[in-house]
């Protein structure tokens, strides 16, 4: 069954997801906002405040005491980067009416406090308090921080940079240390103003019914706010082939060598239009059963891991391994006969079909959790009516070989970034 949307105002939608395993409702607030340079950094802030205090519930322990009577709700805060722009989600999960003592309205209450955090935030004279912002500014330098100690995270993050550098796809989803630096009580709220002025909006519901009178409470809540210059997600900017691939090298204090390729593809889009390349990387670099692993890690034994990563809306390719730097010539050239291989379409009937079984597999997880249902759908900005996990199991049954290697003669190696230890020469 494929959800319910709403039009609930000017740029928002509501969509009613209908799950029957759980015992709990979620309810989040999902606003997409353009990456940009010089928002990013007070945008990626906003979710965290918000979930934290607000002008009913001043600080933690006053909110933390409410969520204790709604019978231990949780409240649900991230930032994540689509393609070109921003998703900032707010939400909360609490327990069914009909479990309560006396069937109590608890998830009119969680859409209370839901709003009172959104939209009636803990503010004064213009400016978020300071305490609250330099908390969350901590917080993310310090994420941001763990990110680089993170080698794997690092190197990826890196080619992104330089592969997409002067574009939004390139920008960092929380921005840079000396971005979150810059954040003050009044810059972020301007970014508060400009969220639920100008984001694009989509309240998601996963529950097993819909909660009577919610999207009309949300409806109310964004009537007395004036909407302008509503973020339109439907362009995503694509790299053109590389006339020549660029190479990126750069040496820390280090024991293992972390190699990414990064790779253009002429296919990209939703899910829908981007199946058999989804299919033909889970062929390339997915599970046990691919190219990769059992040639280039385990025959070659040429990289400790090595694995494909896919943004379908951007037609990018991501290939990262953990490495000895003296293999590094020998891994690109075993990572690029691969990818030769499969736009010949000389990979085996049982690659293609662990694939295609893996894939489905995965997609049925999607119904074991009501966190990934909801993140299911808010990423599916660029479709208006996005399929369902079940849906787009059916849709990769049909995929055909043929699309699978066609798929894969659109791919070209642009940009090869190599970390490696410092004692290493260039």
């Amino acid at each position: 069954m494929l959800p319910e949307t709403v039009n609930l105002g000017e740029g928002v939608l509501g969509r009613f997801i209908k799950n029957d395993r759980f015992n709990t409702t979620l309810i989040s607030f999902n606003f997409y906002l353009p990456l940009r340079e010089e928002t990013v950094a007070n945008n990626a802030l906003l979710p965290f405040v918000l979930t934290t205090c607000s002008d009913k519930y001043p600080d933690f322990s006053k909110l933390n005491y409410k969520l204790t009577r709604l019978y231990g709700a949780n409240l649900i805060s991230s930032c994540e980067k689509i393609g070109d722009y921003q998703l900032l989600k707010v939400g909360i999960s609490v327990i069914n009416d009909k479990y309560t003592i006396d069937e109590e309205d608890l998830t009119a209450q969680a859409c209370e406090l839901l709003c009172d955090l959104i939209f009636r935030p803990k503010a004064e004279n213009g400016e978020f308090a300071l305490e609250d912002t330099e908390r969350e500014k901590r917080k993310a330098i310090e994420h941001i921080k763990g990110e680089f100690s993170e080698k794997r995270i690092y190197a990826k993050k890196r080619l992104i940079e330089e592969m997409f550098k002067g574009s939004a796809f390139g920008i960092s989803k929380c921005g840079t240390v000396e971005q979150v630096e810059t954040v003050t009580g009044k810059s972020l709220y301007e970014a508060w103003q400009n969220m639920l002025k100008s984001g694009f909006v989509r309240v998601n519901v996963v529950s097993s019914e819909m909660p009577k009178g919610l999207f009309e409470a949300v409806s109310e809540a964004f009537s007395g706010i004036g909407r302008e210059n509503v973020t339109d997600c439907k362009e995503n900017t694509c790299l053109a082939p590389a006339e020549n691939v660029r190479t990126v090298t750069e040496n820390m204090d280090i024991t293992q060598g972390k190699l990414v390729l990064g790779f253009t593809s002429k296919m990209s889009g939703t899910d829908r239009e981007t199946l058999s390349l989804s299919l033909m990387c889970d062929i390339f670099g997915g599970g046990p059963y691919s190219r990769l692993f059992n040639n280039v890690r385990e025959k070659l034994s040429l990289c400790y891991y090595c694995a494909v990563g896919l943004v379908k809306i951007k037609g990018f390719l991501t290939v990262d391994c953990g490495i000895d730097p003296k293999n590094e010539e020998k891994a690109i050239k075993a990572i690029t006969d691969q990818l030769f291989i499969m736009k010949k379409g000389m990979f085996t009937d049982f690659e293609f079909e662990s694939a295609i079984k893996s894939t489905k597999d995965s997609l049925k997880t999607y119904y074991d959790s009501q966190s990934m249902l909801d993140m299911w759908y808010s990423l599916k900005v660029f479709e208006e009516n996005p399929p369902s996990p079940e849906e787009l199991s059916e849709l990769i049954s049909k995929v055909t070989r043929e699309d699978v290697c066609e798929a894969a003669k659109g791919i070209e190696l642009h940009t090869v970034y190599s970390l490696k230890p410092c004692e290493v020469e260039k």
